[in-house]
């Protein structure tokens, strides 16, 4: 059997350093908001180059509290693609907003800037790209629209940690961003979690005052808050594996590059890099024709596949009525073709070679 992400292989390796943590937090009893929370916000502010990183529950609530940081409200439209997990529009629609559901590159799979501009209304508040499969969107061009339209860029980071685009970090481009460490993440948790992150000093109190039930002194609240409070115990287990984020993320490369060069001859269309950025490959997402055959031979040979996603955001049935009659072409013929094959820092290359063995099995028969 081989599993979508090995983390028991992940967990073998830190073991050590994770239980003495997580020992120590128990013996000191401080739980929420405590030192470990403050040191990983200190120190995952650092790795991404930003000036507040603040830790909350999830990678949701992340997307949530830094819209209404940004004062995205009631009636304000925000443009987003409909190639994501279904949380981006979620976190619009918890503010009262619209998502403005746009189409995608047809090679990276990240929202199309020429799509952008064409989505701009008196009514857009905002642009919400996704660095999808960890691959950064165009930034450059994104910046660019958002500057000239005078919008707020919200980036969706949640499945990016540590990809880059010239030195930058995803997440540092936008006026604020959200990070996910939900545990199948290239930076995950034991459990859910995740990170807002912003250079205004502003946002970052709003989002502060937010996670804690709108309070800055305990006891006094001034606004309607939240319960959205990164966990310690997340926090120490995030501590120990962002000293070794850049390591997992070179090792999910080596294994996303080699299955592209086991594959390249075969009638399918493996993920690109469009060299913008570092691509970390939260997933390696390829595309075919014959993607439900493929997901069968993989099934029944016990290895570890998934389709992200099925079904685009503009034809789910929450949003079936507000997106009637709405086309998105190279959205939904890449619904259609997808495919995930396993990626984690420690597939070995003889399962990468029995995958795509699997692959070439059912293309060349």
């Amino acid at each position: 059997m081989i599993p979508m992400v090995n983390l028991k292989a992940q967990y073998a390796g830190i073991k050590d350093e994770i239980e003495r943590g997580l020992a120590e937090t128990i013996e000191s009893c401080a739980f929420i908001l405590g030192p470990n929370v403050q040191a990983f916000e200190q120190e995952a502010a650092e790795y991404l180059g930003v000036k507040h990183a603040i830790g909350v529950a999830s990678g949701t609530d992340a997307l949530h509290l830094a819209l209404l940081a940004e004062d995205i409200g009631a009636g304000d439209e925000v443009i987003t693609p409909a190639f994501t997990f279904i949380a981006t529009a979620e976190a619009i629609k918890y503010v009262g907003a619209i998502p403005v559901f746009i189409d995608i590159d047809p090679r990276t799979f990240n929202i199309s800037p020429e799509a952008i501009e064409k989505a701009v209304t008196p009514n857009t508040k905002a642009v919400m790209p996704v660095h999808l499969f960890g691959q950064p969107a165009d930034m450059a061009e994104i910046v660019q629209i958002c500057e000239q339209h005078n919008l707020k860029l919200i980036e969706d980071c949640c499945q990016s940690f540590g990809a880059s685009i010239n030195g930058k970090q995803t997440g540092a481009f936008g006026h604020a961003s959200g990070f996910s460490f939900f545990p199948s993440k290239n930076l995950g948790a034991f459990g859910d979690g995740g990170m807002a992150v912003t250079n205004s000093d502003e946002s970052a109190a709003k989002i502060k005052r937010l996670r804690n039930h709108g309070s800055d002194v305990r006891y006094y609240h001034d606004v309607i808050g939240y319960n959205s409070r990164l966990d310690e115990m997340q926090a120490v287990i995030l501590r120990v594996k962002l000293k070794r984020i850049d390591q997992y993320n070179k090792a999910r490369r080596h294994v996303a590059h080699l299955y592209s060069e086991l594959m390249a001859d075969l009638p399918l269309i493996t993920p690109y890099e469009d060299d913008l950025g570092e691509h970390v490959y939260h997933q390696y997402t390829l595309l075919s024709d014959r993607r439900d055959a493929i997901l069968k031979a993989l099934q029944d040979k016990q290895i570890g596949c998934a389709i992200y996603y099925p079904v685009p955001l503009h034809q789910q049935n929450v949003f079936k009525e507000e997106c009637a009659g709405l086309s998105l072409p190279v959205t939904e013929s890449v619904a259609a073709n997808c495919l995930s094959l396993p990626i984690c820092p420690f597939l070995e290359d003889d399962s990468i070679r029995e995958i795509a063995g699997v692959i070439r099995g059912v293309l060349t028969t």
